[in-house]
């Protein structure tokens, strides 16, 4: 189990590009494939590592690999996730310090950018109507959304920093819910 859970992860980690919320997609993918994590306890797993320090992937890799393996599972998943990132960031740097300014090399990374936000919407999108029990407008998504705006708003019009509008979101969150 632990080569197994360390495979999927450097697997997972080498085709991954875009942070954290865009591999959660591949990463639920895999789950439901090998049949380790139902969708439900995915979903628990990803907000618990969402809300830990660090990043999500890395600390859903753990927590999947503890969840699986116990500690050494932990270890092996981080590993996994982790040694990609590492690798590639060493062979990139080496390259990009060669050839930055090529035309090639920025035509590709722009490229990249409608491919990586659209798979951080999909990851909002999933786990935000993962419940298929409740219809696709409820109170509790009208408000969601109201909130997002009025952040997305306040950024853009006041340029007010992101610390302040997150304060404000928990006190929305708490007067509307």
């Amino acid at each position: 189990m632990l080569g197994q859970l360390f495979i999927v992860f450097l697997k997972i980690g080498f085709i991954s590009f875009g942070g954290g919320y865009a591999v959660i997609p591949m990463i639920e993918r895999e789950m439901n494939r090998l049949g380790w994590i139902d969708a439900h306890a995915f979903q628990k797993i990803v907000s618990l590592a969402g809300m830990s320090p660090g990043p999500i992937a890395t600390n859903s890799a753990t927590l999947i690999g503890f969840n699986l393996a116990g500690f050494p599972g932990a270890i092996a998943a981080t590993l996994g996730m982790v040694l990609p990132s590492l690798i590639l960031v060493i062979v990139i740097v080496a390259f990009c310090m060669r050839y930055h300014r090529s035309k090639q090399v920025k035509a590709s990374f722009y490229g990249l950018r409608p491919i990586v936000t659209g798979l951080i919407l999909y990851a909002a999108l999933h786990f935000g109507f993962l419940s298929h029990s409740e219809t696709l407008f409820t109170w509790s998504t009208l408000m969601t959304m109201l909130i997002c705006t009025g952040c997305l708003y306040a950024i853009l019009k006041y340029k007010l920093h992101p610390i302040v509008v997150i304060v404000a979101s928990g006190f929305a969150g708490i007067v509307l819910f």
